[in-house]
């Protein structure tokens, strides 16, 4: 008899929700289910892949900058790119004696050289001056930037206020 009531209970509940599920998918085709169901179970694409040869690519964060004349101009501490997301200059972290007296500027892209970066020891040309960078303002983040560029390289860059 338990097993009666139990059975009778069970019914009772599928049949007391069943309206509400129907009235769910009042909207809903067959065709549009399954479609649902078959976008539920296909696996995702996989991404895409491209192989750069060890000697084609370096990271530059943390790389020595150079000038022309072989003057030390500091590092690269950070990358800036516009809001497409195209590489419009560089920070560098220059002067000062283990990191103690030194400064952020910012460099124009087109001011920086990679001809040589074969490996992490090997330093980026930078075609501006040490006497040029020393007279460079100083980089603050969320402030408009000026960036420092070799003659001729700089373009208008747009910035909202």
């Amino acid at each position: 008899m338990r097993a009666a009531m139990l059975i009778a209970f069970v019914v009772a509940a599928i049949a007391a929700s069943a309206p509400a599920g129907a009235a769910d998918d009042a909207g809903s085709t067959p065709a549009s289910k399954a479609a649902a169901a078959d976008a539920a179970k296909a696996p995702a694409p996989p991404p895409s892949v491209t192989v750069i040869g060890a000697r084609d690519a370096h990271g530059i964060l943390g790389r020595e900058v150079r000038s022309a004349a072989n003057e030390d101009m500091g590092r690269i501490v950070d990358v800036i790119v516009d809001r497409e997301g195209a590489v419009r200059a560089a920070v560098i972290d220059f002067g000062g004696f283990l990191g103690v007296g030194s400064r952020k500027i910012v460099v124009d892209w087109n001011a920086l050289h990679f001809g040589s970066v074969s490996s992490k020891s090997d330093s980026i040309t930078l075609e501006l001056t040490k006497q040029q960078v020393t007279a460079a303002p100083e980089y603050k983040e969320d402030t408009p930037l000026i960036v420092l560029g070799a003659a001729g390289s700089l373009q208008r860059w747009e910035f909202d206020h």
